[in-house]
């Protein structure tokens, strides 16, 4: 089965010109030298998705010439989708429902969709503290996608997400594919 990019490439194209707003990630400094571009190797990472569970990029995609991860159980390369958001992120919110429609379109092909929730490293910054956790703030918004923690922003930093939301697409060997 072909993972089809384009249709879903045209998707955030059309998510660009709908949410064009962005909001400042608190506690990021100004942009690094390492910013990603399309081409690069997306950083590697594990996440938490329930209390002492974890999920990891190289479950899913991995540099050409490495496995996979769980190659036994999970034999097959993906293409992944990550979105980092947080609650208190007002054009996060309007693109979550084009990203659920998307996720609903494509969850049976060979894409992984992650939401990488930030609330939590972003918590102790002033005027956050009381930002309303996300899995029960998105079950609420009907939102059915994986939810990744990123509770001290250190993929976040990884990844350079200054502001939100921040989209990152690759291939099933980590080369990013589109970012915005």
């Amino acid at each position: 089965m072909k993972i089809k990019i384009i249709p879903i490439l045209l998707v955030f194209m059309i998510t660009i010109v709908v949410a064009q707003d962005v909001a400042k990630t608190p506690g990021m400094e100004s942009a690094d030298d390492n910013d990603l571009q399309v081409g690069d190797i997306a950083p590697s990472w594990a996440l938490m998705y329930a209390p002492g569970k974890f999920e990891f990029l190289k479950n899913w995609s991995e540099e050409e010439g490495t496995r996979l991860r769980k190659l036994a159980t999970q034999p097959n390369r993906h293409a992944v989708l990550m979105s980092f958001f947080a609650t208190w992120c007002q054009p996060c919110m309007k693109e979550l429902p084009i990203l659920e429609n998307v996720y609903q379109e494509y969850k049976d092909e060979r894409i992984k969709f992650f939401l990488v929730d930030i609330t939590e490293a972003t918590r102790n910054n002033p005027g956050y503290g009381d930002m309303p956790k996300a899995g029960p703030f998105l079950k609420e918004k009907g939102v059915t996608m994986q939810i990744l923690y990123d509770t001290r922003g250190a993929v976040m930093k990884r990844y350079n997400a200054q502001t939100l939301p921040r989209l990152f697409m690759m291939d099933g060997n980590r080369n990013l594919t589109f970012l915005r």
